[in-house]
């Protein structure tokens, strides 16, 4: 005879342990618990309807549709405030469809609290039914914990009602310790039930204060710029933070060094209009440059041992060595590892004091700006018949709002966006990371944490069609969240036949135009928009991209998000 669910009454309206997740959350300072969760979750839903009935303060419930939409949302609001958020997943099936996600939240340093539930009975104990699901399809064989170990910062399961509580303010702390990344925690459904017990105060949940590199190792650093000819800054995320990017422009101006974005840049990290922008390849300055600073890059050349072959080369960065890659080769001389805006201005500090150089730094000024004037021109002038993905990216930086931030899911277009797609200042550019599929929820996690600012998802077509579209658009619509979202349509798999024929330059493939890995389901991509209330263009014609772009923009200032499809020649 089946069991029922809940026998004692004296738990109906007792607090439990979804209150003592929803109170460590309280704790964290967490916005929003984001989620695609399963029947486990009781416990947090009547958690959350008793902060709705007594109006108490605590982070906001988003359902997402989705597990990969959850995870990207919480990645876009965490990148662009800082500030970490939840994810409630379902048992070990919800944690393999987020997983693309949460790696990529560990490639990127990224804070995320993850819960997923699981069953400790199976219907054994009496009084108690969790449903025979746990035992057929659920449960995972030692845990889901398992299958989150490797690409997570920790993963383990909360192990008792007593410990719920402090186990996820330690969760938190852990995540949002240096190096960040994300952590899981399993939770079973009979803890989540059993009566819990407010602590008699609350413990203060512990923050670490940022490590500074030490005065003389800053001073060393100042003394070689000074005395350099050809010094140069490589860096992908120094811009991860506003304090960030404004540091590294202070230094970059006040010795005019010339900054060098690598492709690996996940964000806006110099204004490319500044004529200290020299491009993203490090091959001009290969041979001439006498000190590089590599900031928060964690390879700042390829192949791996081609640093510039006279320099001395210093890290700056809050972790030199990352313990989320497999392989990495700095070859550094002298590593400063701290807190990174820090670094930057004592090293302008330090420079200052020292006051020499004047005129190396006015000639090199000169010289820079002359180099970067050629480079725009030449980067202008590039562009074929038909709608070339440069001057796509071009015409979004002169029509968007200056105040514009792009969410970039490119792949074969990866170094149009990097060197003709014009954001404007501080945290006005985000790159996906890790698997493909994460730029929606990435781009509506942004605009969360910015709805007065347009926020534009710019991939190829196989990209968009690996994000899950439909919750992805609907969530738009009901959390009244509208984006901008470019397809460059370029008819199939680039990258895949590009990589093909790159391997058999002289096959039969290559001779015949032919790659089995290139075809693409064909979509009217714009059509999807319009499922769920937003504009959808297709365009094919360079002299009907500009109205085509400025329709699309109107309709997301007025609320609606627009997919803009565009057919481009590459």
């Amino acid at each position: 005879m089946r069991k029922p669910r809940q026998t004692n009454p004296a738990q109906k309206n007792s607090l439990d342990g979804g209150e003592a997740i929803l109170e460590a959350l309280r704790a964290l300072d967490i916005d929003y618990v984001m989620t695609s969760p399963g029947s486990e979750w009781g416990s947090l839903w009547e958690a959350f309807a008793r902060q709705d009935v007594t109006a108490a303060k605590g982070p906001g419930y988003m359902s997402c549709g989705h597990e990969s939409l959850a995870v990207g949302l919480a990645i876009g609001y965490t990148r662009h405030t800082g500030r970490m958020q939840a994810v409630v997943l379902h048992a070990g099936v919800g944690l393999l469809q987020g997983s693309m996600g949460i790696d990529a939240a560990q490639r990127m340093n990224v804070p995320m609290l993850i819960f997923s539930g699981e069953s400790l009975t199976y219907g054994e104990q009496e009084g108690f039914d969790p449903g025979q699901q746990w035992t057929y399809a659920l449960s995972v064989v030692g845990g889901p914990h398992r299958l989150m170990a490797p690409i997570v910062k920790w993963a383990g399961p909360i192990t008792s009602s007593q410990t719920t509580y402090q186990m996820i303010v330690r969760g938190g702390e852990i995540a949002q310790s240096m190096p960040p990344g994300p952590v899981y925690l399993s939770m079973p459904i009979e803890t989540m039930l059993a009566q819990w017990s407010p602590p008699g105060r609350r413990p203060q949940v512990a923050r670490a204060l940022p490590t500074h590199a030490p005065q003389s190792a800053i001073a060393r650093v100042a003394a070689l710029l000074l005395a350099a000819r050809n010094p140069l800054i490589v860096t992908e995320s120094a811009g991860r933070d506003a304090a960030g990017y404004e540091a590294l422009a202070q230094l970059a101006e006040l010795l005019a060094i010339p900054v060098i974005e690598n492709v690996a840049a996940e964000f806006s990290n110099f204004a490319k209009t500044n004529p200290l922008h020299q491009g993203f390849s490090l091959e001009p300055f290969a041979q001439t440059a006498d000190v590089v600073l590599v900031v928060r890059s964690r390879m700042p050349w390829y192949g791996p041992g081609d640093r510039p072959a006279r320099a001395t080369v210093v890290v700056i960065d809050e972790q030199p060595v990352r313990t989320n890659m497999v392989y990495q080769n700095l070859q550094a001389d002298i590593v400063l590892e701290g807190d990174v805006p820090h670094a930057l201005g004592e090293i302008a500090a330090a420079a200052r004091t020292a006051g020499s150089g004047a005129k190396a730094i006015a000639a090199r000024r000169k010289a820079l700006a002359v180099a970067h004037g050629k480079a725009r021109a030449i980067a202008a002038a590039a562009s074929g018949a038909g709608i070339d993905p440069a001057m796509l990216c071009r015409m979004l930086g002169e029509t968007l709002p200056r105040d514009a931030i792009y969410i970039d899911e490119t792949i074969t277009h990866r170094r149009d966006t990097l060197r003709h797609l014009d954001h404007q200042g501080a945290q006005s550019y985000y790159r996906c990371g890790g698997g493909l599929g994460q730029g929606l929820g990435m781009a509506l996690g942004v605009k969360l944490a910015a709805r007065d600012r347009l926020v534009a998802a710019v991939m190829g077509d196989g990209t968009f069609l690996y994000n899950p579209l439909p919750q992805a658009l609907a969530f738009s619509r009901q959390e009244k969240l509208p984006i901008l979202v470019v397809v460059l349509n370029n008819g199939g798999y680039l990258a895949m036949k590009r990589e093909h024929h790159a391997y058999y330059p002289d096959g039969i493939a290559a001779a015949k135009d032919r790659s089995h890995g290139f075809p693409i389901t064909a979509y009217e991509y714009s059509e999807i928009a319009k499922l769920f209330g937003g504009v959808g263009i297709r365009v094919d014609r360079a002299a009907d991209l500009p109205a085509a772009l400025a329709q699309c923009v109107d309709a997301v200032e007025n609320g609606r998000t627009a997919i803009l499809d565009v057919i481009v020649t590459r």
